[in-house]
């Protein structure tokens, strides 16, 4: 179990990395792009990353899953599955309808909203990376 907890907690801070990345470097450049090359840039945006984040969230839910069924249910564990169904309906409920609409072209207000909302999810995989550090930080002391 421990080789599975810290594959996940692996997986997690991956996430959380490029979720800070996005939140502090991508979404604000979107206004950088302007009108005439916005489509371009946020199609490839959007298929870029897509083959980063959609593999690791798979396999974040994947191994939390695992790790749940074979007995994992301490309360740093349970937050940090709180705060993965937090990532997770941020991005079906916020995320990926705002960039649905952002397809058909530029549009300030919805880039704007994108940053603030995306907040969720950076908060989110920030708070589950530190409850995972916290249970393996636990587990190496008691070894």
């Amino acid at each position: 179990m421990i080789t599975l907890l810290l594959l996940h907690a692996f997986i997690t801070w991956m996430l959380c990395g490029l979720i800070w990345t996005v939140q502090v470097v991508h979404y604000p450049l979107f206004e950088d792009v302007g009108h005439e090359n916005f489509s371009a840039y946020h199609g490839k945006h959007m298929w870029l990353i897509t083959w980063i984040v959609m593999p690791l969230m798979f396999l974040e839910v994947a191994s939390a899953g695992l790790l749940l069924f074979w007995g994992e249910h301490s309360w740093p564990f349970l937050v940090s599955l709180a705060a993965l169904a937090v990532a997770w309906l941020s991005t079906a409920v916020y995320q990926v309808p705002m960039h649905d609409k952002l397809v058909r072209g530029y549009d300030a207000e919805i880039i704007r909203r994108l940053v603030l909302t995306n907040w969720w999810r950076t908060l989110a995989w920030t708070l589950r990376g530190l409850c995972l550090a916290g249970m393996l930080h636990d587990l190496m002391s008691k070894i």
